[in-house]
């Protein structure tokens, strides 16, 4: 079985690329149908991923690589190929289910769209692109299949092309991405000049073996420098993070997707799967390449969490929760802790996916309201919602003990704890970790709390509703007239919307349990070590410490929000307007970047319309006067010559003529004539 399914890992990401295909040849109107070949395409990666899970568990350390010659030329063949350690194992395995919760919520939430079927066939397309990037074994096959996560989430961002702003922030998404992508092709191109390969494992002459890493030599840190430059615009990482609030302009199950399983993971999953090139000649774990990991990380992080203090899209405010966490996993890679961020990553990918679809939720419940100001009170109207809801949020905050968000972000604040190089890095962590708790406070009082500050809602109960279909339907909404003027009953969403939720809030809780330090076995797993049990590590310091912090967070959020409108922007009106335009850093590329490049390109114009075509046509008019005299020199000159010689030849070749009479006694006279003339030369010269 082990070797059938390492042969066969192409399996995992095929089989949603094909439900793909499969959906877009179908009509409109076959909706269940394409619901269900999605549902069942990542039902099937599910169960293979879980097969090649369970073969990783058999050693620690487990990997396993098939590689195979994809063409030659010369004497060089190309080979490509892929890999199953606990890396990809992890990844995959949180990738489908995450994604198959993502798939099931969708055909709650997109039900009444015209363009359902072609979503679900982006949606698989989506996931079997990422698969891809999880289980190459090289680079090359990696930045195939990271170009069609980011086609991908081009096609879905820009999915409602009918509204400029989408197709604006799809296009922001597409071009900002290209840029870190561009970085990340010419360190691929440096990184095969220098090994001469791009697999990572193949029997000790891969990239990442000893063999490789030798022949790389002084060369790694600048090659790792351009590569994380895809990292940086695929995981939104400063500055190239402009793009991944934007991407809320796609439906909510696509920002699930994006921010949890898919597309902004392979940043930091590509970090830490050519962590052995970051790492190369490392003293005491600190090299240039990790250092500005940290840096990028660090700043990241910390902007990102004071932004989402002053937005009120529902989804933005989680937007930039996911910038600063992703953040913090690259701080977690550049200190050392591989394994920490990855945790981080797999737990996010959970109680991120809960949060975007409670967002859904919440937002289909308020016929696509997403304002947070014209929310409130919604704890009663949707109660599941609200306590799936609350859990993503203690995950995210960081609460320890019941919720695997707390134990990987102690996890972090570990690794940063002992990085040699600086202390500071940790202390900003802190730092971030009270601004997360604070965030998330606000956001949560502002939907669940308080009373409905929107008067075109009524804050109804589910007892209160006159019909029971009211609550199940597609739509969902219920509508009052008042007069003229439609009044909208909140309510709870669907069953199939909220069983995803009640999924992954479990999933989020359950999942500590391999996260604590008792019993660090996900740590174990990932570094290749057998896991101990330790309870006495339950109590430590940082722990306590932290736990000190997201109270803190949660308290102080408690007291600046509970009475809303919100205090910092009566306080600061200056810095929450800095805060709320995000820094104004769409403003500044704007006028920096954007409008460089614009005026560049009419530059461009003019010279290729006046300079450069002016050249061209000074050269062909040159040509063409050099064709005139050439002409005249050639009509006049050279054949008036030719015929005047011609001429003059021919009446020389008559005169000629002429003396050939044929009388013999001319020639003998012409004879003597010639000798007498030789004898009078010869007495002259003699």
């Amino acid at each position: 079985m082990n070797s059938w399914i390492v042969s066969n890992l192409w399996l995992i990401p095929a089989v949603p690329l094909v439900a793909s295909f499969f959906i877009l040849m179908l009509a409109n109107s076959r909706r269940r149908t394409a619901a269900a070949l999605a549902i069942l395409g990542q039902n099937a990666a599910l169960a293979l991923s879980i097969t090649a899970f369970l073969p990783t568990l058999a050693a620690p350390g487990f990997r396993s690589v098939h590689n195979f010659t994809w063409f030659t030329f010369g004497d060089q063949a190309l080979r490509l190929g892929w890999v199953l350690d606990p890396l990809a194992a992890a990844m995959m395995v949180m990738i489908t289910l995450v994604g198959l919760c993502i798939f099931i919520f969708s055909v709650g939430y997109m039900g009444g769209d015209k363009n359902f079927t072609r979503f679900f066939a982006y949606l698989s397309f989506f996931s079997g692109a990422m698969l891809g990037v999880v289980i190459a074994n090289s680079l090359l096959l990696l930045f195939v299949s990271w170009e069609l996560v980011g086609l991908a989430s081009y096609l879905l961002i820009g999915f409602w092309i009918d509204r400029p702003s989408a197709a604006a922030a799809a296009k922001k998404a597409f071009i900002t991405t290209r840029i870190g992508d561009l970085g990340f092709f010419l360190g691929m191109l440096w990184l095969y000049h220098s090994s001469g390969t791009l697999l990572f494992y193949d029997q000790g002459r891969g990239c990442l073996e000893n063999a490789g890493l030798l022949a790389i030599g002084a060369s790694a840190t600048f090659i790792a420098l351009l590569i994380f430059c895809g990292a940086i615009g695929k995981s939104g990482q400063f500055p190239l993070h402009v793009w991944l609030p934007d991407a809320m302009e796609g439906p909510t199950p696509v920002s699930a997707l994006i921010h949890a399983a898919t597309m902004v993971a392979a940043g930091v999953f590509l970090v830490a799967r050519v962590y052995p090139l970051f790492s190369l000649g490392a003293v005491n774990g600190v090299t240039p390449s990790l250092t500005v990991v940290v840096s990028v990380g660090v700043v990241t992080a910390l902007m990102a969490s004071l932004i989402a203090l002053a937005q009120f899209d529902i989804k933005r405010i989680l937007a930039y929760s996911t910038v600063s966490q992703l953040g913090l996993m690259m701080v977690s890679l550049g200190v050392g802790g591989v394994a920490a961020g990855i945790m981080h990553l797999i737990a996010h990918g959970f109680f991120k996916a809960l949060l975007f679809l409670g967002a859904g939720s919440v937002i289909h419940g308020l016929h696509h309201e997403q304002d947070i100001r014209k929310m409130g009170g919604l704890r009663w109207i949707m109660p599941v919602t609200f306590l799936t809801y609350a859990i993503g949020m203690m995950n995210l905050s960081g609460v320890p003990f019941f919720f695997s968000g707390g134990w990987t972000k102690e996890e972090v604040l570990h690794a940063t704890a002992h990085w040699p190089a600086s202390a500071l890095p940790h202390y900003l962590m802190l730092a971030g970790v009270i601004l997360t708790a604070l965030y998330m406070t606000r956001q949560i009082i502002y939907v669940f709390f308080g009373s409905a500050r929107n008067t075109d809602f009524q804050s109804v109960r589910p007892a209160e509703f006159h019909s029971a279909e009211a609550a199940t339907t597609t739509e969902n909404i219920s509508i009052v007239l008042t007069g003229q003027r439609p009044v909208f009953r909140a309510h709870e969403s669907p069953l199939v919307m909220k069983m995803p939720l009640v999924v992954l809030a479990l999933c989020s809780i359950l999942f500590a349990l391999v996260l604590t330090p008792a019993w660090p076995w996900l740590h174990a797993y990932l570094n290749g070590e057998p896991a101990h049990a330790d309870f006495g590590l339950l109590i430590q310091p940082i722990i306590l410490l932290s736990l000190v912090l997201v109270a803190g967070g949660i308290g102080l959020g408690w007291l600046m929000y509970r009475n809303v409108p919100d205090p910092l922007a009566r306080a600061q009106p200056g810095l929450f307007r800095f805060l709320e335009n995000k820094m104004w850093f769409d403003e500044i590329y704007e006028q920096t970047v954007i409008t460089l490049s614009r005026k560049l390109s009419l530059l461009s114009d003019w010279l290729d319309r006046y300079f450069w075509d002016g050249l061209v046509r000074l050269f062909a008019g040159i040509g063409q006067a050099f064709g005139v005299l050439s002409k005249g020199f050639d009509d006049h000159g050279i054949n008036a010559g030719v015929d005047e010689t011609t001429s003059g030849t021919r009446g020389f070749g008559r005169l000629i003529a002429a003396a050939h009479s044929g009388q013999i006694q001319t020639y003998l006279g012409a004879i003597a004539i010639g000798m007498l003339l030789l004898l009078v030369l010869y007495a002259w010269l003699g």
